[in-house]
């Protein structure tokens, strides 16, 4: 039987498995698998168990709700999750035994994150305090208030993904409480005007680590502080002081070192993260990945797993760690001990998207994904290599229809500065012989990395009979520090000759490319790019661009993070409009000539959609051939988390774009 192609619909078949938890007695486990509801428009997340000795495969809940983080309770009774009932985030819990879900808390603004104190009375959890109220209070509203204005308080006043008008509450704050499981009793343990967020707890069960940003003025301070809090005392001891990102802390099994990860401010947001350990008998810490010239964690983008939150670094009872490493397309499980060893722990030519490791280091449960199998949890023997897969979720989905592998291609630079990788996919149902038109795919960012995944868009372009070329051009991860720091400062410069060079590359290397039938399309910095391209060459017959920025001017000032990614990507602000301008696609508009769909989300605050109306009324006034399609009630993520009816729309009109000016 002949397999059929990849669909639209396909997004409601495809499963994702993510979260693995190893239980204490490491003989078992529960994971989520997320799927797309097209009767309700959501997306369903539910837990199930594996017992990893017959593995046997059991849904633990039901209906349509979304839960997430599972933990397991220390003496491994139970398992804990988050998920929404009501209007509230709430903490819940379900015994291993079974029975129904009990919630632990009632907390008027529900929880954001949680940890177990190792007792397993207790659980620090994240929740809301509103107006400097205990977190136990409930700030009702009055029926008879009016609508009063919003007063904006600095800078950073609204940010992408918070819903509604994008405004960030400034008089709601994160602080952490401790609430007991049996009675539900609720201690506050932080308090003031800054929000904290749980990062760890030692096995003693005397000490947390959060974070939380002091600073009177957090316009300009990028620093996320870690403190180790003593619970008793409730002293608190810094555990880092530069300014950047860092999170992730893990305390070792002896209690004796904390780990963590995070980039400082070098190269602004295209700094390499790399992985600390600190001593705390010593009070020193040391960078135990600095001579990787590769970032830690995973930089892949794609559009098919959900609510990924895999740990940034696990220890073993050997005081050995386990973490990810984004490296040439690959994310791959990195081992490292303290001595200064650090070497791969798994195979390429794959995405290890989440992960647990058992305390003795040498196995561990892997979620794993590549560009033609959707991804899938593992029981990984680290020493030998051998895998045993424990899901089969998306098996049958598999069998029935056909899927492109990628190939991996390298070219090097125009400039001759760097090999440039990327991925070149036939069409589907392939012929020799014959010739196709090709869709080149830009990423965002621009510091992520397309990398051997799976991608269910590339995937459904390829089954409408086009050929799909997707790179990492300078500026991505996964690559030195000298190639993610290249573009800074030269958008449309050197990053858009690496495009172009991929271009002429496959033409060059392959006879089955249609060379006067192709297309391009990419979002947010790809959306940039893609917007750019059309500017500056007439090669494409067609370009979708999504969720772009068209105006450095108006993005400074628009944008959630306009003020400072700005100048941080483009090296200049307001004072130097010239440049800001000169970087613009807006100011290229009369030159294009490609015909260009305008896709953009109502509620994108990232890139507001004002960039694509500029755009469009621009193009439109000068008689060019473009279309302009906004989605309601979507912010910057539709193409990977926005309302399913509204992903599907995305992606038809991508195809009939493409299909109107290209193949027709």
């Amino acid at each position: 039987m002949m397999k059929q192609t990849v669909t639209i619909q396909d997004l409601y078949a495809l499963q994702s498995i993510t979260s693995p938890k190893l239980a204490p007695n490491e003989q078992e486990a529960v994971f989520i698998r997320t799927q797309l509801n097209e009767d309700n428009n959501n997306y369903e997340a539910h837990l199930f168990h594996v017992d990893l000795q017959t593995e046997e495969v059991t849904q633990w809940t039901f209906g349509n709700e979304r839960l997430s983080s599972p933990a397991w309770r220390p003496d491994g009774s139970a398992v804990a999750f988050l998920v929404k009932r009501d209007d509230a985030q709430q903490l819940y819990m379900l015994q291993k035994r079974g029975g129904e879900a009990r919630a632990i808390t009632s907390l008027p603004n529900g929880v954001t994150s949680f940890l177990w104190a190792p007792c397993g009375t207790k659980v620090y959890v994240t929740t809301t305090s509103i107006d400097g109220a205990p977190v136990t209070e409930k700030v009702e509203k009055k029926e008879d208030e009016k609508v009063k204005p919003y007063k904006v308080d600095g800078m950073k006043y609204k940010m992408d993904g918070v819903g509604g008008d994008g405004l960030r509450a400034q008089n709601r704050v994160q602080h952490i409480a401790v609430v007991d499981v049996e009675t539900g009793d609720v201690e506050q343990l932080t308090d003031g005007a800054f929000s904290y967020h749980l990062q760890a707890i030692n096995h003693a069960g005397t000490q947390l680590i959060y974070s939380v940003n002091r600073a009177e003025n957090k316009d300009w301070n990028f620093q996320s502080m870690m403190y180790v809090y003593t619970i008793g005392t409730k002293e608190e001891v810094v555990l880092n002081e530069r300014e950047g990102y860092f999170g992730g802390a893990a305390f070792s099994f002896d209690d004796a070192y904390i780990a963590y990860v995070g980039a400082d401010q070098t190269f602004k947001n295209a700094t390499h993260a790399d992985a600390y350990v600190y001593d705390i008998a010593h009070n020193v810490t040391f960078n135990i990945t600095e001579q990787i010239d590769a970032p830690v964690g995973d930089y892949v983008v794609a559009d098919h797993q959900q609510s990924v939150d895999a740990p940034a670094i696990i220890w073993t009872e050997t005081n050995a760690l386990y973490f990810q490493l984004s490296v040439m397309g690959d994310v791959r499980l990195y081992y490292a001990t303290l001595d200064g060893a650090v070497y791969p722990a798994s195979q390429e030519g794959e995405h290890i998207y989440d992960y647990a490791v058992m305390k003795s280091g040498n196995t561990a449960l892997v979620a794993v994904t590549n560009c033609t199998f959707p991804g899938e949890l593992f029981f990984y023997d680290i020493t030998t290599g051998a895998r045993t897969q424990l899901t089969h979720f998306n098996d049958a989905w598999l069998e029935n229809v056909q899927v492109v592998d990628a190939e991996p291609i390298v070219y090097r630079s125009k400039d001759d500065r760097f090999d440039v990788h990327g991925w070149l996919m036939k069409p589907a149902n392939f012929e020799e012989g014959k010739t196709y038109p090709l869709i080149v795919e830009i990423h965002g960012g621009p510091h992520t990395m397309y990398g051997n995944s799976f991608f269910h868009e590339l995937q459904l372009l390829a089954a409408q009979g086009y050929g799909v070329l997707y790179t990492n051009p300078r500026g991505s991860h996964g690559y030195s520090q000298e190639f993610v720091n290249a573009c800074r400062e030269d958008y449309g410069g050197g990053d858009y000759e690496d495009i172009m060079a991929s271009i002429d590359y496959v033409l060059n290397s392959y006879n089955w490319i249609k060379k006067d039938e192709l297309g391009v399309t990419g979002g947010s910095y790809g959306g940039f790019m893609t917007n750019w391209i059309v500017g500056h060459t007439d090669r494409f017959k067609a370009a979708v661009t999504q969720r772009s920025i068209s105006n450095w001017i108006s993005f400074y000032g628009v944008s959630d993070i306009g003020y400072y990614f700005t100048p941080w990507q483009i090296g200049a602000n307001m004072t130097d409009v010239d440049k800001l301008w000169e970087h613009s696609p807006l100011k290229y508009a009369g030159d294009v000539n490609t015909p260009l769909l305008i896709l953009h989300s109502e509620k994108d605050f990232r890139c507001p959609i004002e960039q694509a109306e500029q755009l469009y009324i621009t193009l439109k006034a000068q008689g060019k051939e473009t279309a302009f399609v906004r989605f309601p009630d979507s912010d910057h993520n539709l193409s990977r988390n926005g309302i399913p009816s509204l992903r599907q729309a995305r992606l038809a009109e991508m195809l009939q774009w493409f299909e109107t000016y290209i193949t027709k």
